[in-house]
């Protein structure tokens, strides 16, 4: 199959699944409205009202699915696709502001409170709401997981969470049936502070995906073990990836070689961790950069190993690569990676400079500070 192929058959994945979304929550949304109103129960009009919202997250989610499959153009270059966190934002503010407003109304029915006036009737269409959204939230969050669709992944949590609230009200239903005690106003406000939770959870986590998270750990050692699997290659540093939607990936990594390749041949080994990565695991190579590494200089080989001792030695210094020296010009030259967890990792890096130059006082040293970009 190809690219274009899997994207379209993704993009047809989503939006049917969305469209199953908002057919069962406008269903849902007429019985219970109808239920609330006769028995005069705010918690189940509130109830509809979720599934209207519900309804209008699936809506978001096929017009921003059909916006992020947008070509490429002059002004956006690397496409369109991080609309799809945008349209997965404002389902989480949607999920936000439905729990808030859940709470307000309940916060006003706890103040004056009125009497419902259940059926059995309207307890079984409940209960079947209840089982429509259990088995439409695992569904539709399974879908999302499934082509790593964050809009769909939400909208699957929101409906679990309206399952929550048909349950509850549920309860209170019965339990005023049975005893006359009325206690669904409490229950649609704490289950309002639950949904309040959801919603800043879901937007949090949209927000750190939109500002650039850390690379998936197995992801970047599976790119990082691809790329080292090229004839020539000692390792691969240095791993860069910039997400520009779900299935949009583009990065640079650098790769350790023989000193003695040609241009020509780092032209060939370019070309073919590029093809092997986007082949393997989807993601466009860019750039592709290297380190040399000496071939034939025992000296040098002995002078690695002494500042490799030097160098983990030092807290908060996680690796040491891209190792080069010239002991004819009296050159060192390497990258020291330092964990963001130190508290100045400018500090720990001069004191890398320091030791090293300390140790080979004759030697022109070079160290660039690098950081824990992936693992």
């Amino acid at each position: 199959m190809t690219v274009k192929n899997e994207t379209a058959s993704r993009e047809g994945i989503i939006v049917r699944t969305s469209i199953i979304g908002i057919a069962a929550n406008l269903f849902l949304a007429a019985f219970k409205a109808a239920v609330g109103i006769i028995a005069g129960s705010i918690a189940v009009v509130l109830d509809a009202v979720n599934n209207l919202s519900d309804a209008m997250s699936s809506l978001i989610t096929i017009i921003g699915t059909k916006l992020a499959s947008k070509k490429p153009d002059e002004k956006h270059p690397y496409g369109y696709g991080r609309i799809e966190y945008l349209s997965a934002t404002i389902i989480s503010v949607i999920v936000l502001y439905a729990g808030v407003t859940s709470l307000v109304e309940s916060v006003k029915k706890i103040i004056s409170p009125e009497t419902p006036d259940y059926s059995v009737i309207s307890l079984v269409i409940i209960a079947a709401g209840v089982i429509v959204k259990i088995l439409l939230g695992r569904y539709v969050k399974s879908i999302g997981e499934k082509v790593d669709s964050d809009s769909l992944v939400n909208s699957g949590e929101d409906a679990t969470n309206d399952a929550v609230i048909s349950s509850a009200t549920l309860v209170a239903a019965v339990l005023f049936m049975f005893t006359g005690l009325s206690l669904e106003a409490y229950l649609a406000a704490v289950i309002s502070i639950v949904i309040i939770k959801s919603g800043i959870e879901m937007l949090s986590d949209m927000i750190s995906r939109m500002l650039g998270e850390r690379v998936d750990s197995d992801l970047s050692k599976e790119i990082k073990a691809t790329v080292a699997s090229a004839e020539g290659v000692r390792g691969a540093y240095d791993l860069f990836l910039h997400d520009y939607g779900p299935d949009r990936m583009m990065g640079s990594v650098h790769v350790e070689v023989p000193d003695t390749m040609t241009a020509d041949q780092l032209d060939v080994l370019t070309r073919d961790i590029e093809k092997r990565v986007f082949a393997k695991h989807h993601v466009a190579l860019t750039a592709v950069g290297f380190y040399s590494h000496n071939t034939k200089n025992d000296e040098s080989a002995k002078i690695y190993e002494d500042i490799r001792r030097i160098v983990s030695e030092i807290d908060h210094v996680i690796q040491m690569h891209g190792f080069y020296c010239d002991t004819k010009e009296k050159t060192i030259r390497f990258d020291a990676v330092v964990d963001f967890k130190a508290p100045d990792r400018n500090a720990v890096w001069r004191q890398v400079c320091a030791a090293v130059q300390e140790a080979y006082p004759d030697y022109d040293v070079t160290i660039a500070l690098d950081s824990d970009t992936s693992d």
